[in-house]
């Protein structure tokens, strides 16, 4: 197969999967494109917009003849649509988790191994030009051994309630992009974990028993130590950053002109971009590239870059986060591990 002969489907055409129609229409080599939603009138709408494909299920659409599959879906529907999808012999690619618990993703993991199927998760950050540099430089030995990564996700306003109800905490939702990609750029793993939390925001965080802000401090396998910082409230603007620093030099992910840091030293130029208002438009190339690898992986020219284990090692350094949040004490990554 070629990639001019890739028929790609879409399952979920809620923001990040409207997203995603717009850049899979634009992709060379994907010959069509066909959405649906459990909300069907939104997807036929999707559809009419972009003038691609509308199925009026997930039934029909797996059976269209499906090059891939894209999950954009509620998380609860990932683990039925990915199972339906490969036991079909269609390749997927589907956002972050693979399932709402640790349970639901070793189900899945147990029922992939029966097959040869690629699967992706979607961790879009592999994909941004900036993480990429600094991968390459810990792998070349330029920053020499690393005693420090600091990672920054805070968003600039809090999602909605009912979103917040189902995400499954901060750390789930949010810090897991951070643990994933402080593995991937590292090349180590954790070992563990101590986090806490705070709540001086809206009070549907609390009824959710989540936190709006967190600090987490990560011990890696190699003594490397890590601190993740993460927030629901950040007025200046979208902030997501990496700081790599090691004995003979650093490099820093996400410090470009957008970056809404505002110095208060004398002298020092005041920012003259807008931040980042969202994630969608701070990592838009990478989403886009992240796409392009997935057509690769669907006609068997590469292997899945972010494989379903990768995105189980990043859920059970977050689980051990909450663990650790609620009991206020370090946890080792081995006690929330059960494989």
């Amino acid at each position: 197969m070629t990639t001019t002969d890739l028929r790609i489907g879409l399952a979920g055409t809620g923001r990040i999967g409207a997203a995603h129609a717009e850049t899979l229409k634009a992709l060379p080599g994907v010959g069509s494109v066909i959405v649906a939603d459990a909300d069907a009138p939104r997807a036929q709408a999707i559809a009419s917009k972009l003038g691609l494909e509308f199925a009026p299920d997930v039934e029909t659409l797996l059976g269209s003849g499906l090059s891939g599959l894209i999950v954009a879906t509620a998380t609860d529907s990932h683990p039925e649509l990915i199972t339906r999808a490969v036991d079909r012999g269609i390749p997927v690619f589907c956002e972050k988790p693979v399932a709402a618990d640790i349970r639901g993703t070793l189900a899945v993991l147990e029922h992939l191994e029966t097959s040869d199927v690629p699967v992706q998760i979607g961790f879009q950050r592999r994909f941004d030009a900036g993480y990429r540099a600094a991968r390459a430089a810990i792998a070349s030995g330029e920053l020499g051994w690393l005693h420090t990564l600091r990672a920054t996700t805070l968003d600039p306003a809090p999602p909605p309630a009912e979103y917040v109800a189902r995400s499954g905490g901060l750390f789930r939702d949010c810090g897991v992009h951070d643990f994933d990609i402080i593995r991937w750029v590292t090349g180590r793993e954790v070992v563990e974990v101590y986090a806490t939390g705070g709540n001086r925001g809206a009070e549907f965080f609390r009824a959710a028993a989540d936190v709006d802000t967190a600090a987490v401090l990560l011990t890696l396998d190699d003594g490397t130590l890590a601190t993740v910082s993460l927030s629901r409230y950040n007025g200046a603007g979208y902030d997501v950053r990496l700081e790599v620093l090691g004995s003979r030099g650093n490099a820093i992910v996400g410090l470009d002109a957008r970056a809404p840091l505002h110095s208060v030293e004398s002298g020092y130029p005041p920012a003259t971009s807008p931040a980042y208002p969202n994630f969608m438009e701070r990592f838009h190339p990478a989403y886009t590239a992240e796409l392009r690898a997935f057509l690769s992986v669907a006609t068997g020219a590469i292997p899945t870059p972010c494989h379903p284990t990768d995105a189980l090692e990043a859920f059970y350094i977050a689980e051990a986060c909450d663990l650790s949040r609620r009991e206020g004490r370090p946890v080792a990554q081995h006690e929330v591990r059960q494989r």
